[in-house]
């Protein structure tokens, strides 16, 4: 093989490279879904988008994720080399790094398992099993000296050794190469596979071509086999130099390890078939293409003829090639050393398809599984959110119009509940008016019922009309409320159950069970404030005896009480005056009395009513008293004066009575009388504004009724705006989610694809 061919081993480095970049990516998508499914899972208002179950699973690919990514980034490709003790197995290490890197020679020289893998440090050096500390190491000598060394060292320790990767292309490539003690110094197979071998992607057999195949190699690979899955095994006949001492039976013997080494293949461990197994044999001399590549490295010239060796020194033969390597090349050197070559080039091409198959393919796959399960999760996160976003929608457009519903209904409700209430006030207006009217006609009768300690001393007679004014009051009150409480209340309940079923669609199922709680379960009873007590606090009672037919009762019974008083005290002041008059100038004194009247006493009559009644009243008793004198002089002349006397003696006998029945009950008869004279119309000046007072109750009671009915109406429209609100940004959040679910699924599909990439350019056999 050249050096200058590309080596197939930059196929692994490559797909390391991109598997490692894919996986960077994955763990950043899931920590990224992660952060993301932890943020849907925490949010109430979402109502549980995501669960628990998603976030662990997703939770523990991260960690997963990471454990992959340190393995991929320790991964190499590893060979293994097995066989007898004395086979060659160093020799066909340091063959194929071109240089004399672990200790070779006669008899049983590697004691210990020994790793080769490069180092970009610029020098070797070497670490023992359960050790850190970096040994140094100059030559293959010191180094087989340093084994031989450490006593603690057993068959079954391995030692790392590291070599500049600028002195061995090899090495480059992440490759790794293991060499082993003689599978027939220990019995300790199985700890060797369990412990090397696990992880190999190739086993190379080194055999012995002057012998052949043994039971100690076979039995170890039949173990191998049972642990692994048809392991890729290249079998080296190697020494295949020592054929050249007898060619005419060189393919005799060939065939003879050929069919051999095939059987063992084929028929023991059945790892390859028949047609295959013959490219996974090869027959080669590994000191001769150590030495031969030694040579070239030191720049010494190679024929390829024989060169024969002089005791320990090379001489030079007539082919011109100078051997010091402590070796002779044979007859045929050339062939051996292209099926070296073309084991190297098969055994590249294996141990790349087989470690990138082996190292990266069930990672692949997990990192698909990964891929596909949390896209799983993301779509159903996505679903979730569309739903649940459609039902949101659904639910605001609903509370939407319920809330025009409700503003547009309250509207009218309002208008159309104030005309209810405006004409139920009117309507109790109306009936406590009437009501009030009709009671204060009764209100003799009330009066009459009325019985208490009567005397008419003052202090008794202040008494005796508190107790009248409380009883009318109370009286009064009754009467009123029993023509108008009960119509009045069931007026007002029938009213507040009117509203309360107006309103009750406008509020929420659980509000309308409770909406009787609003309406006062008491019985509505109107206040009649009569406040008589304040009312009436000007009445003066008259109980002066007065006989009924005096001069006084005479003028109040022709003038009324009112005018009856004012004309008495006019006539008391214009007596002096009209006295001397004469009956023969009745006009005169009329003319001349007013007139000088009006004179003297114009600023006391200003009143145009006052000045007609004095007139009138004049007028009556200068007429009268004409009359009385020109009658008593035609009855005295014409019934004399026996007739005269009895009449005076039946007007005193009258007068006489009246002053003996003028007794305390009497008197009391008389108070009532005056008072309800008195009380009628002063009762009758508040009829008007006790009925507005009655209306003003009834108002209030249905409007505060109303109102608390409204003020829930009110709620539920704060509830549904809020509830819209709510909605609001719930359908924003689902929104993002959504969003964000879909761009981290769009994620996967990217990364499934990088996977199928490098699943079709690496994994899968290529045409």
């Amino acid at each position: 093989m050249e050096p200058s061919d590309p080596s197939p081993l930059k196929r692994f480095v490559q797909a390391k490279k991109k598997i490692g970049e894919v996986f960077e990516q994955l763990l950043v998508y899931v920590q990224e879904g992660t952060e993301f499914v932890k943020e849907t899972c925490s949010n109430e208002s979402l109502e549980n988008i995501s669960n628990k179950t998603q976030l662990d699973q997703i939770e523990g690919y991260t960690s997963q994720l990471f454990k992959i990514k340190e393995v991929l980034s320790r991964n190499h490709m590893k060979v293994a080399f097995f066989g007898r003790t004395s086979n060659g197995k160093s020799t066909v290490v340091n063959a194929m790094l071109r240089d004399r890197v672990l200790p070779s020679g006669i008899g049983h020289t590697t004691n210990c398992f020994l790793s080769v893998e490069g180092t970009d440090e610029d020098k070797a050096f070497l670490k023992t099993e359960g050790s850190e500390e970096e040994k140094s190491i100059k030559t293959v000598n010191q180094l087989a000296h340093a084994l031989h060394m450490d006593e603690s060292l057993d068959a079954g320790c391995l030692v790392k050794v590291f070599w500049p990767k600028t002195k061995c292309a090899l090495l480059r490539d992440d490759l790794v190469l293991v060499d082993s003690p003689g599978t027939d110094v220990t019995t300790q197979l199985d700890s060797w596979i369990d412990k090397f071998c696990l992880d190999a992607d190739v086993f190379v057999l080194v055999a012995n071509s002057e012998s052949t195949l043994m039971n100690t190699e076979k039995h170890f690979f039949h173990k191998v086999n049972e642990r692994l899955s048809k392991p890729n095994i290249f079998i080296l006949n190697n020494r295949w130099d020592a054929s050249a001492a007898e060619p005419e039976y060189m393919e005799d013997v060939r065939k003879q390890h050929t069919d051999r080494c095939v059987d063992f293949l084929v028929e023991e461990l059945k790892v390859v078939d028949r047609a295959q197994a013959p490219n996974r044999i090869f027959f080669i001399s590994a000191k001769e293409v150590l030495n031969s590549r030694m040579q070239r490295a030191q720049g010494m010239p190679e024929t390829g003829k024989s060169v024969i060796l002089t005791g320990s020194r090379a001489s030079v033969t007539s082919d011109g090639w100078e051997s010091g390597l402590g070796g002779a090349l044979a007859e045929g050197f050339q062939e051996r050393l292209k099926e070296f070559q073309n084991f190297e080039r098969s055994f590249e091409e294996c141990i790349s398809h087989s470690a990138v198959k082996t190292k990266f393919e069930q990672h692949t796959i997990r990192a698909k599984q990964i891929t596909e399960t949390v896209k799983d999760i993301m779509d159903q996160i996505n679903i979730a959110a569309a739903d649940k976003r459609v039902v949101s929608l659904e639910e605001r457009d609903y509370l939407i119009d319920r809330l025009d519903f409700v503003r547009n209904q309250l509207n009218l409700l309002v208008q159309d509940i104030k005309k209810k209430i405006e004409a139920i006030t009117e309507e109790v207006k109306h009936k406590v008016s009437d009501a009030m009217a009709e009671e204060i006609c009764r209100l003799s009768v009330l009066i009459d019922e009325f019985h208490a300690d009567f005397h008419p001393s003052p202090h008794m007679l202040k008494i005796y009309k508190s107790d009248l004014l409380s009883h009318i009051e109370k009286g009064m009150g009754k009467n009123l409320a029993f023509r108008c409480s009960d119509a009045v209340n069931a007026s007002v309940q029938s009213s507040q159950q009117d509203m309360m079923e107006c309103l009750k669609p406008l509020l929420p199922s659980a509000v309308q069970s409770q909406l009787h709680m609003l309406i006062p379960s008491r019985k509505f009873e109107l206040s009649y404030d009569l406040n008589c007590a304040t009312l009436c606090s000007d009445f003066q009672e008259n109980i002066e005896f007065r006989f009924s037919l005096g001069w006084t009762s005479l003028v109040q019974r022709f003038l009324g009480p009112v005018n009856a008083k004012r004309a008495l005290m006019l006539v008391d002041q214009t007596l002096p005056l009209t006295a001397p008059t004469t009956p023969s100038a009745p006009a005169v004194v009329q003319s001349q009395v007013p007139r000088a009247q009006g004179q003297n006493q114009q600023s006391l009559m200003q009143e145009e009513l006052m000045m007609s009644m004095v007139s009138n009243l004049a007028s009556v008793t200068s007429r009268t008293s004409m009359s009385v004198i020109i009658v008593g002089g035609v009855v005295w002349r014409t019934v004399g004066w026996r007739l005269i006397a009895l009449s005076m003696s039946l007007y005193g006998v009258l007068y006489l009575y009246e002053k003996l029945t003028w007794t305390t009950k009497a008197k009391e008869r008389a108070l009532k009388k005056q008072f309800v004279d008195y009380a009628t119309e002063k009762l009758q000046m508040i009829i008007s504004f006790t009925s507005s007072n009655c209306s003003q109750q009834v108002q209030q009671e249905i409007a505060s009724t109303f109102a608390r009915l409204c003020q829930q109406v009110d709620i539920t429209q704060k509830d549904l705006e809020n509830d819209i609100q709510r909605l609001t940004h719930k359908i924003q959040k689902l929104e993002t989610v959504q969003k964000r679910s879909k761009a981290l699924r769009h994620k996967a599909t990217a990364l499934e694809k990088q996977l199928e990439d490098f699943s079709s350019q690496y994994l899968r056999p290529q045409p």
